[in-house]
């Protein structure tokens, strides 16, 4: 390889490698600052919500129980210094409704029919 083309290339190696920006792909180090953030922001939705951690862990498998428990322990310190009360979730969880029974169909009662309701008529 030349010299003048060495040189030629590691000037553009820069430039082509700014381009990965521009492709949308993100370095290893944003990635990892986004899942961190994304997993406070986790936790501390689930100590607001009133949820224990072993809850929020279930819930949010995907997500780095060490970034989830900052966010969980960050809340409770705001929430215990500024004396704020839980918001119950309105949305039960997913898991809550897979492990309920459908009782409402099983549990309703057809009405009993009565003497002669089944159209049979007398006479005739």
């Amino acid at each position: 390889m030349s010299p003048r083309l060495r040189s030629t290339l590691c000037l553009l190696a820069p430039l082509v490698l700014a381009g990965c920006d521009l492709l949308g792909i993100e370095p290893m180090s944003q990635v990892q600052e986004r899942k961190a953030a994304e997993g406070k922001a986790i936790g501390s939705a689930c100590r607001h919500a009133g949820r224990a951690i072993e809850d929020c862990y279930t819930l949010n498998k995907k997500a780095d129980k060490a970034a989830v428990f900052a966010g969980w322990r960050e809340m409770n310190d705001y929430m215990t210094e500024n004396k704020i009360e839980v918001v119950a979730p309105s949305i039960p969880s997913p898991e809550s409704l897979a492990a309920k029974p459908p009782a409402e169909e099983s549990e309703v009662e057809e009405p009993a029919p009565t003497k002669g309701s089944h159209g049979k008529a007398k006479g005739g």
